[in-house]
């Protein structure tokens, strides 16, 4: 499982990377120094919310983990906030990574002093190496379902105003193509000698706050991937995959080439926040569980990726019928309506998953730190 209850996040490092040193720290990988740093930051915020935690009223005192879980899930079962679970996890220095959690585990909840305590036990037997071995993190269950924010964990994209207008550009798809699908060759002008490998983008439409009607970047809708076959002006291009048929004007941005931040440690604000949700993917009107919105809080604002925040529908103004006073209008008050978790920043925005829905959410519902 993922909750490394010690660290914010993971990053899965590709085989022969060369980990980058700082020549005034002895040799310690700039990794390892940003993972202490994140692990004194996470005790810290769990030291701050020891006092809150609250069980789930109809919890189970003993659990089996089964594929499909996520540690969301198992944390709802047990608690009533689940973003409280480092609190009441009993860290093992008996068990071999004791933070990740695998089907067929046994959670078992005790009292230590009169205080909750979740302890684990391995479906498997699990040999202590006095080497440091590398655990297959895929088979651990993830904090969150993955599938429903793959596709959003690089792509797409939120820029600035007029950032794509000085990227490459399709000029025009091979054989007079309108559009272009996976295996169609296109052609691509300022396209460099150096970068082979491109994500395609088509600029969207503004995100713009409902309050002060600022502009806080625009969505991009990804269109798919590309390799260079031959460089040039224009440079001809073989589009390898693609979500949506390209054409003339789709810009191409270099591809990714660092793995995707995919374990998450939930954890609220520190600050008091409170934002809107700007945009859902897929066009729906109505939002709710596992779908992936945009919000107008950022880094800017100070948010960070696993931060929770609770959703509130907004009060809707209605005209008072029974008062007896024309134009008599009143403003109800706003609803709890559910949680999201933040999986990805921008400088002005985020993208988050809804954890929970417990009514109708719509664009413009306000996010609020919990």
């Amino acid at each position: 499982m993922d909750f490394p209850l010690n660290s914010r996040l993971i990053r899965k490092r590709r085989p022969g990377r060369q980990i980058m040193r700082d020549n005034d720290d002895k040799g310690m990988p700039m990794s390892t120094k940003k993972l202490l740093g994140m692990i004194f930051a996470a005790l810290i915020t769990s030291s701050l919310f020891a006092a809150d935690v609250a069980l789930n009223p109809d919890h189970p005192d003993r659990y089996v983990v089964v594929k499909g879980d996520t540690l969301w899930d198992i944390s709802s079962l047990f608690l009533r906030d689940p973003w409280f679970w480092p609190e009441i996890w009993y860290v093992n220095p008996q068990i071999d990574n004791p933070h990740l959690i695998y089907p067929g585990d046994i959670l078992t909840l005790v009292y230590i002093d009169g205080k909750p305590q979740l302890r684990l036990q391995r479906g498997r037997d699990v040999k202590l190496s006095p080497q440091i071995r590398v655990e297959d993190l895929g088979a651990a269950i993830p904090t969150i379902p993955l599938d429903a924010i793959q596709q959003f964990l690089t792509k797409p994209l939120v820029v600035d105003e007029g950032e794509l207008e000085k990227a490459p550009y399709i000029v025009q798809n091979a054989d007079e193509h309108v559009v272009a699908g996976g295996g169609d060759r296109t052609y691509v002008r300022g396209i460099d000698d150096e970068t082979g490998l491109w994500d395609v983008f088509r600029p969207g439409g503004p995100l713009v706050n409902p309050d002060t009607k600022e502009v806080l970047g625009y969505q991009t809708r990804f269109v798919g991937e590309a390799a260079v076959e031959r460089f040039g002006d224009p440079a001809t291009l073989l589009l390898t995959q693609t979500d949506i048929e390209a054409r003339t004007g789709d810009r191409m941005v270099p591809m990714l080439q660092e793995d995707p931040i995919t374990y998450f440690q939930p954890h609220p604000p520190a600050e008091d926040l409170e934002g809107r949700i700007l945009h859902v993917m897929g066009g729906v009107t109505q939002i709710g569980q596992f779908d992936v919105v945009t919000i107008s809080l950022g880094e800017a604002e100070g948010m960070e990726i696993g931060h929770v925040m609770k959703i509130w529908r907004a009060g809707e103004t209605i005209r008072d019928t029974v008062s007896g006073r024309r134009f008599d209008r009143v403003t109800l008050p706003d609803e709890e309506a559910g949680l999201l978790m933040v999986f990805r920043t921008f400088e002005r925005v985020s993208f988050a998953l809804v954890m929970k829905a417990s009514r109708a959410i719509h664009v413009h519902d306000f996010v609020r730190t919990p």
